[in-house]
């Protein structure tokens, strides 16, 4: 799956913390990226604690991506000038977030806390806010240029840059398609 979105231009990949071993399976995933996807930057996502966090970042995290705003993240990746996005849904988590530290802020989950009005209207009194949506992002020209347009800095998708039934069926040049569609019209209206 990285290597297909790396071929199909992407450049930045959050890997998810789920399931058992999942930091020996990042580790590994690491290690096989530097040499394989050179340009790629690595971090890592669903961190929801400190000590979580400090052990993918010891493994070579380059972000730490989650669901939710734990302070306590903030000061283990602060120390160690790693860039931390925390979940946020109201105007008052964004905010805390940033003062803590974030430059980049994750709506999330982003289709659901409002859609892309939810940005422009949180981007009216807050027009310095940097905003990343993830959940409800789907690589069609529809649903990207809409985010876009109501401000957002990048977008991160998961599931649907990469279907199940792709995985399933090792079609790892429709995920690379995906990838570079994604990324043409995020230019487009970027």
């Amino acid at each position: 799956v990285v290597k297909a979105c790396y071929e199909g231009g992407i450049r930045v990949f959050e890997f998810t913390n789920r399931g058992d071993f999942a930091q020996n399976v990042f580790s590994d995933l690491n290690q096989w990226a530097e040499k394989e996807c050179p340009e790629l930057i690595l971090g890592i996502g669903s961190i929801v604690d400190a000590p979580t966090a400090s052990l993918f970042i010891q493994l070579g995290a380059n972000f730490v991506v989650g669901p939710l705003l734990n302070p306590d993240i903030f000061k283990v990746c602060n120390r160690r000038q790693i860039a931390y996005s925390p979940g946020c849904a109201t105007t008052t988590e964004i905010g805390f977030a940033q003062e803590l530290g974030a430059e980049i802020v994750k709506v999330f989950p982003g289709g659901n806390v409002g859609g892309p009005s939810f940005v422009k209207n949180i981007l009216g009194p807050m027009p310095w806010s940097k905003i990343m949506v993830t959940g409800g992002v789907e690589p069609t020209e529809e649903n990207l240029s809409a985010w876009f347009k109501a401000g957002v800095v990048c977008v991160g998708m998961g599931s649907n840059l990469f279907p199940k039934e792709a995985i399933k069926n090792n079609d790892w040049h429709k995920i690379t398609e995906l990838s570079e569609l994604s990324l043409s019209i995020a230019k487009k209206y970027k």
